[in-house]
């Protein structure tokens, strides 16, 4: 059986997960109101991971363990939130901004 938390995320699959929420945030071009909502259940992020867990059943089918786990793990602590809207609030590379 799979167990979900089994160890913490390392610093290359904790960057590698909040490069990829980012660059799909990105590229629905949803900056702004991912920014907003991240910024309104940050308080929230230990029952953010745990939502995880409980959806599980639900979400696992659709987006695999591997997947659930990780982002139910990278969600559950506040400073990857911070990370995350830093990562969206940057300049896109190549926009006249950078």
């Amino acid at each position: 059986m799979f167990d979900f938390w089994e160890t913490d995320l390392t610093e290359e699959e904790r960057n590698r997960l909040l490069d990829n929420a980012a660059e799909q945030v990105r590229k629905r071009r949803l900056e702004v109101p991912a920014v907003a909502f991240l910024e309104l259940h940050k308080p929230m992020a230990g029952v953010a991971g745990a939502a995880g867990v409980v959806m599980a059943p639900f979400l696992v089918p659709l987006l695999g363990f591997s997947a659930v786990n990780d982002y139910s793990r990278l969600f559950s602590k506040r400073e990857n939130i911070e990370d995350l809207m830093k990562r969206l609030e940057a300049p896109r590379e190549g926009s006249p901004e950078s």
